[in-house]
């Protein structure tokens, strides 16, 4: 998330209450996660076991539980809870209103055609020559494009599955980012897109979804990609251009896929992967997996 205006330490300091390690006037820029944070923003780090991470991330003001020794050119805000005060300070910048409260600012190109049971929060913005099927719900500063068709009952926009566990039970980290969808998209019926925690859900250029797809926070889809029905694709992933998705893919958070690959149907991607065709509830690259599966076949008749 960017901040309208740029603020000080010392402004965000006093916003949460936690002790600043820094010059005062510090620049910040906004806040973000760790996947795509960027300089002049915030990233929070709560467990010792991220601590290097969030140190030697690109983020220049790291908000975390101890004091530790602030790297060159960064400053820290020192807090007993993190996840709770990266949750104030992205709200204090954020209005959050689901759909309870009618903002609008509602910007809809020429020639759109958008059903009268489609709901839309507020500040989003619609493109030229765009069709929009019954039921549809569009939450807070969506972005899409032009010549954009979004079949029946699909949801973007809505919050990210993003948890910690407190005291027995499930906190939120709160979702101020937003959904993107590029020009010349068609997505099917009954998909769920989530926006960004803190930036933005991507679905580039001339790519096609199926019916009843599920896409994670924060995750950035290339240009022409093919997602087929009953696809999973967890948060903070990277899909490049031309991937192909066969049906009821799994795919675990923070991969990358590189341009032109294809995963076939039922194929669970764990870790990031080059450019091939891939099979199996670990993707193995499908030539490999039949050579094995002909091997076993061969081991069970020769018994």
């Amino acid at each position: 998330m960017t901040f309208t205006k740029p603020q000080t330490l010392k402004s965000i300091s006093e916003i949460i209450g936690a002790k600043m390690i820094g010059d005062e006037n510090f620049p910040v820029l906004g806040t973000n996660e760790i996947h795509r944070v960027k300089s002049g923003e915030i990233v929070f780090v709560n467990h010792p076991k991220y601590y290097d991470k969030a140190l030697n991330s690109a983020a220049t003001i790291i908000l975390i539980d101890k004091e530790v020794d602030c790297p060159p050119g960064k400053a820290l805000l020192v807090s007993d809870d993190p996840f709770r005060d990266f949750n104030k300070i992205n709200t204090h910048f954020t209005k959050i209103t689901n759909f309870g409260e009618t903002l609008h600012e509602l910007e809809v190109g020429e020639r759109t055609q958008i059903h009268s049971s489609v709901v839309i929060g507020n500040n989003v913005k619609i493109g030229n020559d765009c069709i929009i099927f019954p039921n549809v719900v569009i939450g807070d500063r969506t972005v899409i494009g032009d010549n954009v068709i979004i079949q029946s009952n699909t949801v973007l926009g809505g919050d990210a599955f993003y948890y910690r566990k407190l005291e027995g039970n499930y906190d939120r980290l709160i979702s101020v980012g937003n959904v993107i969808i590029e020009n010349n998209v068609q997505i099917g019926n009954g998909c769920t897109i989530d926006r960004g925690v803190t930036d933005s859900t991507i679905i580039g250029e001339g790519s096609v979804l199926d019916n009843q797809i599920q896409i994670g926070h924060d995750t950035v889809i290339g240009k022409r990609c093919l997602i087929a029905s009953q696809t999973g694709i967890a948060g903070c992933c990277n899909i490049e251009d031309e991937v192909t998705i066969w049906g009821q893919v799994g795919m675990a958070s923070g991969v990358r896929i590189e341009s032109g690959t294809v995963l076939l149907a039922k194929c669970g991607a764990n870790r990031d992967l080059k450019k091939g065709v891939y099979f199996g509830q670990l993707a193995e690259e499908f030539k490999q997996y039949l050579r094995k599966d002909i091997t076993l076949r061969d081991l069970s008749k020769s018994k």
